[in-house]
C-alpha cells in the first residue's frame, strides 16, 4: 500500500503546478491554462444536473434559488398540458366541498354529509376524523345536510381549522396528529361557515352565510404541549373559545337580504381581506388585532360569486361567479384585465386557485382550465407536429376532463332526472402540491339532490 500512497501524492503535484502555471500566465497578459474549478459551476446550471440532483436530495446547490425559480414559471405552464388522471374512490361520501394537502401523500377533505377524512393518494385508504361537539344546546344549530366548506391550514402547517359536528361552529386541530385543539361555538356564528383564512399562525377569519365575519385568537397555551386529554368517558376535551372581533357585512340597497359571506382570501403582504358575498360585492378589510372594513365594490357578475382566491406577487384578487373570472387590484379604480368567460354552459366557476401567473379554474361541468393572466388568454393544446420542429399550440383551449366519479342511482335520480346514465362533476375544490408537481381534484355532481362524488389525482 506504501507505494501506491507515494504514487497518489506524485499525482498531484502537476495538478497544483498547472494551476500556479495558470495563474502565473494570467498575471502576464497571456490566455491562461483553462481551469477545473469553473467547469462545475456550469454543470451545476444545467436542468439534468438539477433535477438529478433533486432526486436524491441533493442539498447546498449555491446559486440555485434564482434557476429554481425559472424552473417553477417553465413548469407552472407547461405542467397542465402533462398531468394524467388516477381516480379515486370515496364510497359513498357526498359531495367534497374542501381539500388541503398535509404532506406529499396525505389529503385532508371535507363534504356536504359533514365528514372529514384524511385520503392517502397513494393507497387509497380513507380515515375519519371525529368531529368536534358543541358545548351545549344554547348553541344555534344547522340543518345536518350543509355539510363543510372550507378547510384551510395555518402559514407553519401546525394548525388547521375546519366547521364541527355543527356547521356553524370553528373547529380547529393541531398538525400533524389532528387532535382536537379547540372549538368556537357560542357567540360565534349563527350559520353555516363558508369560508376560513388564516392572517397568522394564532389568528384566523371565519366568514358565514349570517353575513358575518369572525375574527379568531388561538392561545399558545392551548396546543403547546399535549393538547388532546379525556375526560372519565374517554371523550376528548378541547378549548371553547369566542371569535375576538366579529363585523356585519354591509346591506346592498340592490339585494340587502343576501349578505351571505360565501369566500375569503388573505393578503400577507398588505395585511388585508378581501370577502365576496352573495349579493354581488367584494368587500376589503383591514386585519389587525380587529377587522376594519376599508371598501366594497360592486362586482361585475353578480350571479354565483362562490370562489375567491388572491396572487401576493400580482396583488391581485380573482373572483369566481357563474360564468366568468373578474380580477380586482382595489389599489386601481380601473382594472386593467379584463374579466375572462369560462363558457362551460353556464355551470359557473367552482374552485380557483394562483400559482405564479397561471390561474387554475374548477367549473361545474367536470372540466380544469388554466389561464395565462400575463398573456391574459387561456392555455392551448399542443399539436402533434413532424419530429424535427417543436409542437406549437392548436388553438383549441387545454382543458382536463375529469372522470365519472362515482353517483347514487336513488329515486331522486330516477324520478327528477330521468335516469341520465352520466352527470359531469362540479368540481368544488383543488390544491396543487408543487414539489411533487401533483394536482388533487374533487367535487361531485352539481344538482343539489343529487348524492355522489369525485376525487382524482392528476399528476
Amino acid at each position: 500500500m506504501a507505494p501506491r500512497q507515494t504514487g497518489s501524492r506524485k499525482r498531484k503535484a502537476p495538478a497544483l503546478a498547472a494551476s500556479s502555471l495558470g495563474s502565473a500566465a494570467a498575471a502576464d497578459g497571456d490566455g491562461p491554462l483553462p481551469p477545473k474549478k469553473p467547469k462545475r459551476p456550469a454543470a451545476l446550471r444545467s436542468l439534468l444536473h438539477y433535477l438529478k440532483g433533486r432526486e436524491v436530495g441533493a442539498r447546498g446547490r449555491a446559486g440555485l434559488p434564482d434557476f429554481e425559480g425559472k424552473l417553477r414559471g417553465y413548469a407552472v405552464q407547461k405542467l397542465p398540458e402533462l398531468l394524467r388522471e388516477r381516480e379515486l374512490a370515496l364510497g359513498t361520501l357526498n359531495k367534497v366541498f374542501a381539500s388541503q394537502w398535509l404532506n406529499a401523500r396525505q389529503v385532508v377533505c371535507g363534504t356536504k354529509c359533514n365528514t372529514l377524512f384524511v385520503v392517502d393518494v397513494q393507497s387509497g385508504q380513507i380515515t375519519r376524523i371525529p368531529l368536534m361537539r358543541d358545548r351545549g344546546p344554547g348553541s344555534a344549530r344547522a340543518q345536518p345536510s350543509c355539510g363543510i366548506h372550507a378547510i384551510q391550514l395555518n402559514p407553519s402547517k401546525t394548525l388547521l381549522a375546519t366547521g364541527g359536528e355543527n356547521p356553524n361552529s370553528l373547529a380547529v386541530y393541531q398538525l400533524p396528529t389532528l387532535d382536537p385543539v379547540c372549538l368556537g361555538d357560542r357567540h360565534g356564528h349563527k350559520d353555516w361557515i363558508f369560508a376560513i383564512a388564516w392572517m397568522s399562525d394564532t389568528v384566523a377569519v371565519s366568514g358565514s352565510r349570517d353575513g358575518t365575519v369572525a375574527l379568531w385568537k388561538m392561545d399558545p397555551d392551548m396546543f403547546h404541549g399535549s393538547i388532546a386529554w379525556h375526560n372519565d368517558a374517554g371523550l376528548p376535551v378541547y378549548a371553547h373559545i369566542r371569535p375576538r372581533d366579529v363585523e356585519t357585512i354591509p346591506r346592498a340597497s340592490t339585494n340587502p337580504s343576501n349578505r351571505k359571506v360565501r369566500a375569503l382570501a388573505f393578503s400577507g403582504k398588505n395585511q388585508e381581506l378581501g370577502a365576496v358575498s352573495l349579493d354581488g360585492y367584494f368587500h376589503l378589510w383591514k386585519a389587525q388585532s380587529n377587522l376594519s372594513r376599508l371598501l366594497s365594490i360592486r362586482l361585475p357578475y353578480c350571479r354565483e360569486n362562490v370562489c375567491l382566491t388572491y396572487c401576493d406577487e400580482l396583488s391581485l384578487y380573482a373572483v369566481g361567479s357563474q360564468s366568468h373570472v373578474s380580477f380586482l387590484d382595489p389599489r386601481q379604480r380601473q382594472q386593467n384585465i379584463r374579466p375572462l368567460c369560462s363558457r362551460e354552459g353556464g355551470t359557473g366557476v367552482r374552485s380557483l386557485s394562483f400559482y405564479q401567473h397561471i390561474v387554475t379554474v374548477g367549473t361545474g361541468h367536470g372540466s380544469l382550465l388554466f389561464y395565462d393572466i400575463r398573456a391574459q388568454r387561456f392555455l392551448e393544446e399542443r399539436a402533434s407536429a413532424s419530429p424535427h420542429f417543436s409542437p406549437g399550440p392548436a388553438g383549441r383551449k387545454l382543458k382536463l376532463t375529469c372522470g365519472r366519479g362515482w353517483l347514487n342511482h336513488d329515486d331522486l335520480w330516477v324520478n327528477y332526472f330521468g335516469g341520465i346514465g352520466e352527470f359531469p362533476n362540479a368540481l368544488y375544490t383543488h390544491c396543487y402540491n408543487w414539489p411533487e408537481m401533483k394536482l388533487f381534484v374533487a367535487g361531485g355532481p352539481l344538482p343539489s339532490g343529487l348524492h355522489g362524488n369525485y376525487a382524482g389525482l392528476w399528476s
